[in-house]
C-alpha cells in the first residue's frame, strides 16, 4: 500500500476485516504510517480500536479474515503472533501483563530470551530511572505508572519497529501521564513508529503527528492530529469531546 507520494509506506493496513468470536468488529480498515510517526487511533468504546491493534499484532483473537498488513516490506498478515513479534511488532496491552513472581529485571530479561534482541536492561533503566531503582522488586507490586513503564521497557527489549500502545494512560495520575508522554517523544526521536489507542483523546492528539478515527469498525477520518484538535464538530460526533 503506497502513501500519497506513491512510495511504499513503512507500515500499512489494507482492507482489514476481523471477527471477535461471532462479532464482526473491524470492517475494512485501511491506513498508512510513515517511519517514526506517532499515530493516534481514536474512537468511542466499541469502535474497533483494540481489535485493530490485536489484528496488527496477529494475536489469536480477533481472527483476521481478509486484508493485508505490511511492516517495512514484511507481510504481517502471513505471520503468527510470535513471528510478528520477531518482525518488530511490540504490543503493550491495556492490562500490561506483568509476569507475577518475577522482578523488574527478570521481566525485562525474559523478553530478551529469543532473538532479535533490542535494548539492554541498562538502556531501559536510562529511559526509566525508576525501573533501575526497583530492578529487584517484583513487577506486579509496582505502582500503575511504573508497571506501564515496565511494559513499554519490555517491548523495547525486543527489536521493536512498531510499538502498539493500548490505553497507556489508563488509571494514571496526570503527572505520570506527562512522564510517559516525554518518554514516548524520546522513543519517537529514535525512529520507532508508534500507534496509541487512548480514551484521553486530547492527550493522545497533542502527542501524535496523525490521527485515524474509527466508528463501528470503519475509518471515518484519516489526517493530521492538529486537524482533529481544530475540528470541534468532528470531535463531538466521534469522540464525544
Amino acid at each position: 500500500m503506497n502513501d500519497q507520494t506513491g512510495q511504499p509506506a513503512y507500515f500499512s493496513l489494507w482492507d482489514i476485516h476481523s471477527y471477535y468470536g461471532e462479532s464482526y468488529i473491524v470492517q475494512g480498515v485501511s491506513f498508512n504510517i510513515h517511519e517514526g510517526e506517532i499515530l493516534a487511533l481514536l474512537g468511542r468504546n466499541g469502535a474497533g480500536k483494540t481489535s485493530t491493534l490485536r489484528s496488527i499484532a496477529r494475536v489469536d483473537s480477533p481472527a483476521v479474515t481478509h486484508g493485508e498488513i505490511w511492516l517495512d516490506h514484511q507481510p504481517l498478515h502471513e505471520m503468527a503472533s510470535h513471528q510478528a513479534a520477531r518482525a518488530g511488532v511490540g504490543l503493550v496491552p491495556e492490562d500490561r501483563r506483568i509476569i507475577q513472581g518475577l522482578t523488574v529485571e527478570e521481566n525485562i530479561e525474559l523478553a530478551r530470551i529469543a532473538p532479535p534482541h533490542g535494548w539492554t536492561a541498562e538502556r531501559i533503566y536510562e529511559l526509566f530511572p525508576r525501573l533501575g531503582e526497583r530492578r529487584k522488586q517484583e513487577g506486579t507490586t509496582l505502582s500503575g505508572g511504573e508497571q506501564q513503564m515496565l511494559a513499554i521497557g519490555r517491548a523495547l527489549a525486543r527489536d521493536v519497529k512498531l510499538l502498539l500502545l493500548d490505553e497507556p494512560y489508563e488509571g494514571l495520575a496526570p503527572v505520570i501521564v506527562q512522564e510517559i508522554e516525554k518518554t514516548l517523544l524520546q522513543i519517537k526521536e529514535l525512529g520507532i513508529t508508534t500507534v496509541i489507542v487512548e480514551q484521553n483523546a486530547i492527550a493522545a492528539l497533542k502527542l501524535a503527528d496523525r490521527a485515524v478515527i474509527l466508528d463501528t469498525g470503519q475509518v471515518v477520518f484519516d489526517g493530521t492530529a492538529q486537524e482533529v484538535l481544530d475540528n470541534e464538530k468532528l470531535r463531538e460526533e466521534y469522540l464525544a469531546i
